[in-house]
């Protein structure tokens, strides 16, 4: 975890090549106090990506907690049906 005084965003090119070292998001202070978050592009498509597949995931537990499953053979079938493949 890197963190660094707001007054070093000027230096732009090595504010980048740190975000692009790592994953992990670069914290920015202001008056000694947290201020803002950056880090690469990839690092945060990534990041979100990741977050979308876990809320994905839990849904689909609760989901299968709950009872709402189905056969996947019959559900295929009825694909098949429906848009006659």
């Amino acid at each position: 975890m890197r963190i660094i005084p707001i007054r070093d965003l000027k230096n732009t090119s090595e504010i980048s090549n740190l975000c692009h070292q790592s994953d992990d998001p670069v914290f920015i202070t202001k008056n000694g106090y947290g201020d803002m978050v950056i880090m690469s592009m990839e690092s945060y498509e990534k990041k979100m990506f990741l977050q979308d597949v876990e809320r994905m995931l839990e849904e689909s537990e609760e989901d299968i907690k709950a009872g709402r499953v189905s056969d996947g053979f019959e559900f295929l079938e009825k694909l098949k049906e429906k848009y006659r493949v």
